[in-house]
């Protein structure tokens, strides 16, 4: 595998799930212990994950006392062999953060959070800066990668965007965002709506549902989106 379609594929299998293991150290008597536990994620255009954490949890008292974490993603899913198929572990640092776009996105991707969770005093909105990648391709297919060679590069004003394209597109052109799941992704049911858009591609969901569509080659600014969404538009009505 090339080197960057390795860090693609990363990309690809990062941004196409939305729940991780948590690895942090949890301090206890007699010294740090690692410690593992399952939360939701989004991730920003950059890649950075965003996490939305209860101060009351075990991990985010992990977090204050000492800020590096690792993030497992899981892509084996569904396989007969699950070590044969890909997972990422990416390693960083974890910051609370009050960034209103960083919430927004992760609130778009699981709006059930903002009803349960994110209005509670002691829950707090976390990104990860990524420092080192683990790719697990499978037996053999093992890599470690820097932070460099696994982010993306954001198209330029797309986060400033994304919310009244992702707005549009869901009000305005809600047809065009269920032939995107139906015939490019092969995805059942209706209900499809878009979480988010980046340099890459645009994200789904549909009840607990999440999916990727990937774009064949990377926008450069946000200006090119409405070009690229009409074309998938005529590709899935080609289907």
């Amino acid at each position: 595998m090339q080197s960057e379609d390795m860090s693609r594929g990363i990309r690809d299998l990062v941004r196409g799930l939305d729940r991780v293991a948590l690895a942090t150290a949890l301090p206890v008597e007699d010294g740090n212990w690692p410690y593992a536990s399952l939360v939701m994620v989004a991730v920003d255009h950059d890649l950075s994950p965003i996490l939305l954490l209860s101060d009351l949890a075990e991990h985010t008292k992990a977090i204050a006392a000492d800020d590096r974490v690792s993030l497992l993603f899981n892509g084996t899913h569904g396989l007969d062999q699950p070590l044969t198929g890909p997972r990422v572990t990416l390693v960083g640092r974890a910051m609370h953060t009050d960034d209103a776009r960083l919430a927004r996105r992760f609130l778009a991707r699981h709006p059930d959070a903002e009803e349960m969770y994110a209005g509670f005093k002691d829950f707090h909105f976390y990104r990860v800066a990524v420092e080192r990648a683990h790719l697990v391709a499978g037996f053999g297919r093992i890599r470690w990668l820097t932070a460099a060679e696994v982010g993306a590069l954001p198209a330029s004003g797309l986060a400033d965007a994304e919310q009244d394209i992702v707005n549009h597109m869901n009000e305005d052109h809600a047809d065009a965002v269920q032939l995107y799941a139906g015939k490019l992704l092969g995805l059942g049911g209706d209900g499809w709506r878009m979480t988010g858009i980046d340099a890459e591609g645009i994200d789904l969901r549909r009840s607990g549902q999440v999916a990727r569509l990937a774009f064949d080659a990377p926008l450069g600014a946000a200006s090119e989106a409405r070009k690229v969404l009409v074309a998938l538009v005529g590709k899935a009505r080609a289907v």
